[in-house]
């Protein structure tokens, strides 16, 4: 069902009424994943919504300092749905990595390590992953400001701008040509950390640099293929689950678990103002900082999905990532007869991928302008 924005406002305040119950989460015996963690949705409704209620919740804003230039873009509606999926899951990465996988957000909540991470997502330019930085570096990889991303495309920015950003700790690997390399990543984590010093010790992880880990993929030519249903529902319940990029078609969204045959997601396509949270010192800021928490999210069937996704994991130690590797085998590679993807200890000899063919095997294939923000779906 359709609905407009008027429509979905006057929803929204019979939920917070209590008029109703919104229909989030299925009442059902099957299991509920989210980014790893299994629920009961009979008895853990509530602590099921206080988890995406936790999760950094980047939308389309508007009246922001211009991108690029005085006579730049000031709002990214139409266009930065896919950067602001890519800004969730790097924000999630970091959630998890400073504060943990169990840490939970409140409207009260004023934890200096929580803001901090916030800030590095503010609309200005100054903030190393702010809609600003990733247009502008979005360039490099011939995406002009204003112009839609895919998700290969928004994982290769925020890999350039990670770089940037001691304080985050992270190391950005994209497999590509549907293969994860094992010795590349080692590769990274290692060599990067090492230089490292005491940082790298102050997160217990030895010689390794937490790893966000991105595998891009084409599941199907216009529609997902029903073969691989089983082991994208399977990503979504390995411990290191940071969930999935991508959308329906035109709309990208930020998938964060899955229940029965169906994906839960977090959904960009709200327009809201731009502002700076700070410190959460005055009531503006407060209220700022719950624009950033969706208190219910979406649900659609997973077959409903575009082909074109990027699966993330994230490994802060090196335990987790060789328990990852362990559990694509057991659990992706061996029992499907066509895995979503593979695993390899070395390169395979003659191959040589290119980043222009994951860009083309991997972003969406959009035609023509779009602004979605006027469709809203209530499963």
């Amino acid at each position: 069902m359709i609905k407009t924005p008027a429509a979905m406002d006057g929803m929204f305040e019979l939920y917070l009424e209590g008029s109703i119950e919104p229909d989030d989460i299925p009442h059902t015996r099957d299991p509920v994943y989210i980014l790893g963690k299994r629920y009961n949705a009979i008895q853990e409704l509530d602590i099921i919504r206080q988890d995406v209620l936790s999760k950094l919740w980047f939308t389309y804003r508007k009246n922001f300092v211009p991108i690029g230039g005085d006579e730049g873009l000031t709002t990214d509606k139409g266009w930065g749905c896919m950067l602001r999926c890519g800004q969730m899951v790097l924000a999630q990465a970091l959630i998890t990595l400073h504060l943990g996988r169990d840490w939970m957000w409140e409207p009260e909540t004023r934890d200096s390590t929580y803001l901090n991470i916030l800030s590095k997502f503010m609309d200005k330019r100054q903030a190393p992953f702010s809609i600003h930085q990733i247009a502008m570096m979005g360039v490099s990889e011939n995406k002009e400001v204003g112009q839609w991303f895919g998700p290969n495309t928004v994982a290769q920015v925020l890999k350039k701008l990670v770089k940037y950003d001691e304080w985050s700790s992270l190391a950005i690997h994209i497999a590509l040509d549907n293969t994860l390399v094992v010795s590349d990543i080692r590769e990274l984590c290692l060599s990067e950390s090492c230089s490292e010093g005491s940082r790298s010790a102050r997160f217990g992880s030895g010689d390794w640099k937490p790893l966000l880990l991105v595998v891009p993929l084409r599941l199907g030519l216009q529609e997902i293929n029903p073969i691989y249903v089983s082991g994208l529902q399977k990503c979504f319940q390995f411990r290191q689950s940071l969930g999935v990029i991508g959308g329906k078609p035109n709309l990208a969204l930020y998938f964060i678990g899955c229940v029965g045959e169906e994906v839960i997601y977090l959904d960009p396509h709200t327009t809201q103002k731009s502002g700076c949270v700070e410190n959460k010192e005055t009531e503006e800021e407060i209220d700022l900082d719950c624009t950033y928490h969706c208190k219910y999210a979406s649900r659609i069937n997973i077959l409903s999905m575009d082909p074109s996704v990027a699966v993330c994991f994230f490994c802060s130690t090196e335990s987790d990532f060789n328990e990852l590797c362990h559990s694509i085998k057991k659990d992706l590679i061996e029992p499907e007869k066509q895995p979503l993807f593979e695993i390899t200890h070395e390169k395979p000899k003659q191959w040589t991928p290119t980043l222009d063919d994951a860009v083309e095997a991997a972003d969406f294939d959009v035609s023509g302008d779009f602004d979605s923000e006027h469709e809203f779906e209530i499963l």
